[in-house]
């Protein structure tokens, strides 16, 4: 049966739940304050990571950890007015990325990722943009050869048990093949079946396109006002009111907000990330400095640094000093030139205490759908998810499982 659904939040998860729907026929209402992809979707590293089939958990290491509190090197940082209301919610999220825990959630989570390429490639083949993608995968680059040899046994492990594949790379072949590196490296991990996008932003652009073209709408509007109206829902946008009989939230790391003010206790940690583009020569592949804790990949408007993560509230200030170092770190290795914007781009990650999105029905509100918490891997997760929850929508069978990341689990 048609339904009139509003999917609240434009970013890669909202706009392909949004897409899936419409592709079943339903009338679909896409609504944001911004356009398709100018929040977290837009500043991402612009990787589709087959190869991220465990999902990224809070450091264990000891030797990471002490650097993090010290605020050594690029991969973490934080703001130490934030951390003390946020350490109940951090130790969840150390415990749960625990050897044991991290396993089993490693289980669902691989199916999940498994589907990346699929999905996005019936997306990106709909949408008309291979302009933006590259086929070629990325690379992990090692200064240090005891870092490479235990990533390398990862790897292999990654290959053995889940099929993805990589090619090991000695300190000359690198060279070789990233001609811009300055510094001889211990040599790298090229990780083959990714897929990369030069502009990140403009891939869920196509996508909302392609939302537009099977009777979508798109229209700008503020989610605070969304509220029961009888069996179904209502919210203010540009275009006027608008009412449906089911709506999805998929707020990236404001959804736990939202959601709060129905009754919901989601224990969402916004992690949040820096980038921004320099006009000088850069690396031809994405590339992660895995010893200096960030990455620099190619885009359409130059060499763009993403940053590891931040921890602070949500809306607090900027506080680039981790761009900083990351971009010392990166001049080291590759030219970069001038930077671009006069003011780096910030956005956070919506990372879950348990390692597992929110994808599924609100226990207690009829017609209410959740669809966020994909952490570091939102924008390769993006199709899947929406094909997910548009399935689960409608009632029938589901492609992946989608147990482990029903709401309820929290209620």
């Amino acid at each position: 049966m048609k339904k009139e659904v509003v999917v609240i939040g434009a970013g890669i998860a909202g706009t392909c739940t949004a897409v899936q729907l419409a592709l079943r026929g339903h009338s679909v209402t896409l609504l944001d304050r911004k356009s398709p992809g100018r929040e977290t979707s837009y500043g991402n590293a612009g990787v589709i990571q087959r190869d991220a089939v465990e999902p990224a958990g809070f450091p264990q290491d000891w030797g990471i950890l002490l650097r993090a509190a010290f605020k050594i090197g690029a991969r973490v940082s934080y703001h130490g007015g934030a951390l003390p209301g946020m350490v109940p919610i951090l130790a969840r999220y150390w415990s749960n990325s625990r050897p044991a825990p991290h396993a089993a959630v490693a289980k669902s989570h691989s199916r999940l990722i498994e589907h990346c390429l699929t999905e996005h490639g019936a997306l990106i083949a709909m949408s008309g943009a291979d302009d933006l993608i590259k086929r070629e995968g990325y690379r992990y680059v090692y200064r240090k050869p005891e870092t490479m040899e235990r990533q390398f046994k990862r790897a292999q492990r990654y290959a053995r048990e889940y099929g993805v594949r990589f090619s090991l790379e000695d300190s000359a072949a690198i060279a070789a093949l990233e001609p811009a590196l300055r510094l001889p490296v211990a040599g790298a991990l090229h990780w083959l079946d990714a897929w990369t996008v030069n502009d990140p932003g403009a891939l869920v652009g196509r996508y909302a396109d392609l939302l537009a073209r099977h009777g979508g709408r798109v229209v700008l509007g503020d989610a605070e006002t969304l509220q029961q109206a009888g069996k179904g829902w209502r919210v203010e946008s540009d275009a006027g009111r608008i009412e449906a009989e089911q709506a999805v939230i998929a707020m990236g790391p404001w959804s736990a907000d939202y959601a709060k003010r129905l009754g919901y206790r989601f224990p969402l940690i916004p992690i949040r990330g820096y980038h921004c583009h320099y006009d000088g020569p850069g690396p031809a592949l994405p590339t992660v400095d895995v010893d200096g804790g960030y990455m620099v990949s190619p885009m359409q408007r130059g060499s763009r640094i993403t940053t590891g993560g931040e921890f602070g509230h949500l809306e607090a200030p900027s506080t680039p000093v981790q761009l900083a170092r990351a971009e010392k770190l990166a001049r080291d290795l590759f030219g970069l030139g001038e930077r671009v914007e006069a003011t780096p781009w910030r956005g956070a990650r919506p990372c879950m205490v348990d390692l597992r999105p929110v994808m599924g029905p609100a226990p207690r509100h009829p017609g209410l759908w959740f669809n966020f918490g994909h952490a570091h891997q939102g924008f390769t997760l993006g199709p899947v998810a929406g094909r997910l929850v548009a399935e689960m929508m409608e009632g029938g069978p589901t492609f992946v499982d989608p147990a482990p990341y029903a709401p309820a689990r929290f209620d």
